[in-house]
């Protein structure tokens, strides 16, 4: 029943009436945005960034860095917010990251990013909304 969808059950014409194509590429579709196309790489004022698909916050924009990879990148995640699984694809192993929520392709973390944590959440993008901390 229509009524009945959730976040994480989400159908294809859900997605598709949401998502721009290249966020269905990327989101749905495992794929990758050019290096150093999104303008979220410059982003650095306080705020929330939120899945694309489902808006569940992912990132506060203090666990954010400038990695030089090329796409918006992070040091740690909000507790929950991601599920992460290995990916075998391109001829590598990678961990690949996903919305806890809705399940949707966001990117990959290795295990070079700076501390407290090691990690570098590289992130398209084109998953992320950003909402900017609303002044006191």
């Amino acid at each position: 029943m229509w009524n009945k969808v959730t976040e994480k059950t989400k159908n294809d014409f859900i997605w598709l009436s949401n998502l721009s194509p290249e966020q269905l590429r990327v989101m749905r579709d495992h794929g990758t945005e050019p290096p150093g196309s999104s303008p979220l790489n410059y982003e650095m004022r306080s705020g929330t960034y939120s899945c694309a698909g489902c808006h569940s916050p992912l990132f506060h924009g203090d666990m954010k860095y400038d990695s030089g990879c090329g796409w918006p990148a992070f040091f740690t995640v909000i507790d929950g917010a991601v599920e992460t699984e290995i990916d075998h694809s391109h001829h590598m192993v990678r961990t690949e990251v996903h919305c806890s929520r809705c399940k949707a392709h966001l990117g990959h973390v290795f295990p070079d990013g700076p501390k407290p944590t090691g990690e570098r959440y590289c992130i398209n993008g084109v998953s992320l909304k950003f909402k900017k901390e609303e002044s006191e």
